[in-house]
């Protein structure tokens, strides 16, 4: 047995084991220190110099240095704040509010920018330096569908371009010049959506400024509302009711769907639907053809096709491998096509009066509702896509007290769902409810253990499990991210590949974390207790396999006929195209 490391924090002896540097000490030790740059699921790179913290060795030497690059040391004292270590800290922030656009009032990141809280913890009231005034301004790029890039707020602490290299397996932004002229762009400074970026918006998630923003669409969805010609019909995601409660001070995980069906009918929404129903219908439509392909032994492994980043990350890098990917429309798409032709029968509401608002927690989902596929007569079939935080913030605006809001439920039919159905917004999720169906299509028999958790968790981004569907061997692999989806691609195209369905997710643990989410960079317990409360409504509601869905089955029985039919693959199925030569540039 090991003797225990030790060291001292201002005074208090703090046992350490595996932590990879000192900061993680230190916030298990319950304290903290300031940082910018350093994000748990990322390398160190100590660009911001924030987390200085001064050292003393048992031989008296002292030094100063960034908490997040040193290693733990037994025996060693951390002091956090003293007067020295403050005047560093301060002075950092005087001069990177000096170089920096400081119209913190019209910024979209106001009031969560970590620059902005810092100034005020660290009463920052003058600043000695010459400020941006004085300096040339860079354009703003907005030519994304997803995010905005203004480089006039970028602080160079490199976390982007780490959580596009190292979740992505990108080099879409990247550092430009040297000295003062230093800046984070794409390459050759092109317009962000004239490059090979797949929308995934880590960027922004890790971003702890208004240098990469998400494109607010809420204006837009406000114009909709009150617009007296108008009936506007919301549907929302499943990760988005256990993240959205973080932004009103509930637990992360804490699942709210019912207090965000009262806030949604409090904005004016006029009907509220719920993404759940078409997570059902697309596990019905794939569990099907899957278990053609399984068959037939063409085109496997099955590509899911949830994931926008994903199906546009095959699209310009892996053109020859799209026959794997399912046909299926991603969930937000097979609802907003439903609506579109059975709302004017169902609720009597002209197309041309309907509008379809899409609430997700994916920024990639901007870029997926204008692509041409998912149009119908020159319209697009979800008008607008608000993410989580541009939910939070309308009902903010609104003077809704999201807390003392009674639950409501949706409205049917395109609101009932299964636990299947819920689960799809965690890494797995969507695997495992497509087991579930394609079990009891092909057995004919009830599976009765559902649960199938080594599918689960969000720490490990890649997992392969094994599966017996009565005699048949069945080889489901996992990933979070595309780093990831990249290696299985590559065992796929050398043969070396087991597996006879692939599930990918861009965003690590799913969408649970994905872009347009409150911000989980900081804390990794967050992703997973998000999920957690997925699986504990998945094992709440009364069904749990998507095609045991009264409302999914009625649909079929009165409109698509049957899983796969010609009608649902009209309405339901899609494809897409080669990017590959360049023809990636966003909508």
């Amino acid at each position: 047995m090991t003797d225990k490391k030790t060291l001292i924090i201002d005074g208090k002896e703090v046992e350490f084991s595996n932590e990879p540097n000192l900061l993680e000490v230190i916030r298990k030790a319950g304290m903290n220190v300031p940082t910018f740059c350093y994000r748990p699921d990322l390398t160190s790179f100590g660009a911001c110099r924030m987390c200085v913290v001064e050292v003393e060795y048992p031989n008296g030497r002292k030094i100063i240095n960034s908490s997040c690059t040193m290693p733990p040391e037994a025996g060693i004292k951390v002091y956090l704040n003293t007067e020295k270590v403050r005047r560093i800290r301060k002075t950092v922030l005087e001069l990177l509010l000096a170089n920096h656009d400081r119209k913190c009032l019209t910024c979209d990141k106001s009031g969560d920018c970590d620059l902005q809280r810092y100034a005020e913890e660290y009463n920052i009231k003058d600043i000695r330096f010459p400020d941006k005034a004085e300096k040339e301004y860079l354009p703003v790029d907005d030519s994304s569908p997803s995010f905005v890039r203004d480089p006039n707020k970028c602080i160079l602490c490199g976390a982007c371009v780490r959580a596009c290299s190292e979740f992505q397996g990108h080099s879409v932004l990247g550092f430009a010049n040297r000295g003062s002229k230093t800046l984070v762009q794409p390459m050759n400074g092109r317009p962000i959506g004239q490059v090979d970026c797949v929308n995934c918006g880590q960027c922004v998630a890790v971003c702890p400024t208004g240098a990469l923003s998400i494109k607010n669409d809420i204006d837009k969805v406000w114009d909709e509302i009150n617009n007296p010609n108008k009936k506007v019909a919301v549907q929302i995601a499943p990760s988005v009711r256990v993240a959205l409660g973080e932004m009103f001070g509930l637990e992360p995980g804490e699942n709210t769907i019912g207090l965000i069906n009262a806030a949604f009918r409090r904005l004016g929404f006029d009907y509220v639907f719920d993404t759940n129903f078409s997570a059902d219908l697309t596990i019905t439509e794939e569990a099907t053809e899957f278990l053609e392909r399984l068959k037939s032994g063409q085109n496997l492994p099955i590509f899911t096709s949830c994931c926008p980043a994903w199906v546009k990350y095959l699209e310009m890098y892996h053109p020859d491998m799209l026959n794997h990917l399912s046909s299926c429309k991603s969930p937000m798409g097979m609802m907003s096509a439903a609506l579109v032709e059975l709302m004017p029968k169902t609720f009597n509401v002209p197309r041309e009066e309907l509008s379809i608002v899409a609430i997700m927690p994916c920024t990639a989902k901007k870029y997926e509702c204008k692509r041409p596929e998912f149009y119908q007569n020159g319209r697009p079939d979800t008008d607008i896509v608000l993410t989580t935080k541009e939910l939070g913030k309308m009902i903010k605006s609104a003077g809704i007290n999201f807390k003392e809001l009674q639950p409501e439920g949706n409205d049917s039919p395109f609101g009932e769902y299964t636990g299947a159905g819920t689960i799809f917004g965690a890494s797995g999720g969507v695997a495992e409810a497509a087991v579930r169906t394609a079990y009891e299509y092909a057995t004919g028999e009830v599976l009765k253990d559902v649960d199938i958790k080594e599918m689960r968790g969000t720490s490990n981004r890649s997992k392969t499990v094994e599966l017996d569907i009565k005699g048949t061997k069945v080889v489901v692999r996992v990933v979070s991210t595309l780093k990831e989806a990249e290696k299985a691609i590559q065992e796929i195209k050398n043969g070396s590949a087991n597996f006879h369905m692939l599930e990918v997710m861009a965003c690590p643990g799913g969408c649970i974390n994905g872009g347009g989410q409150p911000r989980s960079c900081d804390d990794t317990s967050i992703k997973g207790k998000r999920a957690d409360g997925l699986y504990k409504e998945d094992t709440e509601l009364p069904l749990r396999k998507s095609h045991m869905n009264p409302s999914i089955q009625k649909l079929y029985n009165e409109y698509y006929e049957h899983p796969g039919s010609h009608k649902a693959h009209e309405q339901l199925h899609t494809t897409y195209n080669n990017k590959f030569d360049g023809s990636y540039r966003d909508i």
